[in-house]
């Protein structure tokens, strides 16, 4: 299994190309939503990392897909700002699981 990134910001992404993940820098809600579905297809994708802020552009499809799907798993992370949400993603996620 292998990791795929999927970001709108290139430092980001250039830092995950040199831990030696492959994946993808996109600039649009179209291309990212693109990319995502296209990673869910790939069965030698384990874990999809997303940006923050490209999270944030297809938030609904990226929700549906974590009820949705057991693999891969999909991961939010900071770009090189750090989260943008004022609230952790460790308590949204508590949050999101018990349907508050």
């Amino acid at each position: 299994m292998k990791s795929y990134v999927i970001s709108e910001n290139r430092d980001s992404f250039l830092g995950m190309q040199l831990a030696g993940i492959e994946g993808t820098y996109l600039k649009t809600k179209s291309e990212i939503e693109a990319a995502f579905n296209e990673a869910l297809k790939d069965k030698n994708i384990g874990i999809i990392f997303l940006t923050e802020k490209a999270s944030l552009m297809i938030e609904d499809l990226v929700l549906e897909a974590k009820k949705k799907y057991f693999s891969p798993l999909i991961t939010v992370i900071p770009d090189r700002y750090g989260y943008q949400r004022s609230e952790g993603m460790i308590m949204q996620y508590i949050k999101e699981s018990v349907g508050l």
